[in-house]
């Protein structure tokens, strides 16, 4: 399978590079990015990953690898700033993806798939499916590092081993995220999380990404994205019962028309399978409420990037 990876230089792109090199599935990685020399130097470094084991083939390319990919992984993005939103990024990061947009927007029935990992995701995979008119199906925000960070939150309020949480994050990719407290569960069983435990797990989920940019470290969340990245391309080839948070356009589902949310579907060769589960009052009011945001934000873009 071709996987082209636009934004292939920065920390994001070039870790999922690596982390699919390293899966069972052989793939041909194609790098692509405004620094060719960031292009160059992943490369270099990434051919001896293939000397150590790892499977498939990595090159730079360019821009129009996109219309022969299979996959296409949008990690392209502003440099990263002390902020407290990733809405703060719209309209630049919008600017730096139109340059890929534009080119599928004027491809007859591109047959591939987006991974749409560039922030703000929601609104992103909202414009870029009304830009380029892809099927929705084929147009998936990646959203899985909410959940786990609610996952880890919930583990530190428990004081019970990374890994062993089954937490959800639905709804917007950012403030407006919709955790589910009643789907909890730790091993195979469902937990009742205290109030003073809920309280803990949520700070967490909701003040990790203001404290990660306070750092001022100028990179994001390039290892937890890139593994999660990779076995997302894995899951869209091939028939996986796994179900994901994913982002895309609903038509109707969780009573919401028309904008990218993340809600849980299983991803599969050829299909894709949307999961409606059961929300409280609370949680379907605030489902709306993410949805309200992300069309606003997504007429934002629109309003700055008008189609020629």
């Amino acid at each position: 399978m071709k996987v082209a990876i636009f934004g292939g230089g920065g920390g994001v792109g070039s870790s999922a590079a690596f982390n699919l090199l390293l899966r069972p599935n052989a793939h041909e990685i194609v790098l692509l990015d405004r620094r060719p020399e960031m292009v160059t130097s992943h490369v270099m470094d990434l051919e001896q990953v293939l000397e150590q084991g790892a499977t498939g083939s990595i090159r730079g390319g360019a821009l129009d690898e996109v219309l022969d990919a299979d996959v296409v992984v949008v990690a392209a993005s502003a440099p990263l700033t002390v902020n407290v939103s990733r809405l703060d990024y719209l309209v630049a990061n919008a600017e730096i993806v139109d340059e890929l947009v534009a080119v599928l927007a004027g491809a007859a029935r591109w047959p591939g798939t987006l991974v749409v990992v560039t922030n703000p995701v929601d609104p992103l995979c909202t414009w870029i499916q009304r830009r380029t008119g892809i099927d929705r199906t084929r147009v998936l925000g990646y959203t899985l590092n909410d959940s786990l960070r609610l996952r880890t939150g919930i583990a530190r309020a428990l004081r019970i081993d990374p890994g062993t949480v089954d937490a959800w994050v639905l709804g917007e990719h950012g403030d407006a995220c919709v955790p589910l407290f009643d789907r909890v569960r730790v091993g195979n069983d469902p937990v009742v999380l205290t109030s003073e435990a809920r309280a803990q797990a949520e700070e967490f989920l909701r003040t990790w990404y203001v404290r990660h940019v306070a750092l001022d470290s100028g990179r994001s969340s390039t290892w937890t994205s890139g593994v999660g990245v990779a076995a997302m391309v894995d899951a869209v080839a091939d028939d996986d019962e796994k179900v994901w948070p994913v982002s895309l356009v609903l038509q109707g589902e969780y009573g919401v028309e028309g904008v990218a949310l993340s809600v849980p579907v299983t991803l599969g060769a050829g299909r894709l399978v949307i999961h409606e589960w059961e929300l409280s009052a609370a949680e379907q009011d605030a489902f709306r409420r993410a949805a309200a945001l992300v069309e606003e934000a997504t007429e934002r873009v629109a309003g700055a990037l008008p189609v020629a």
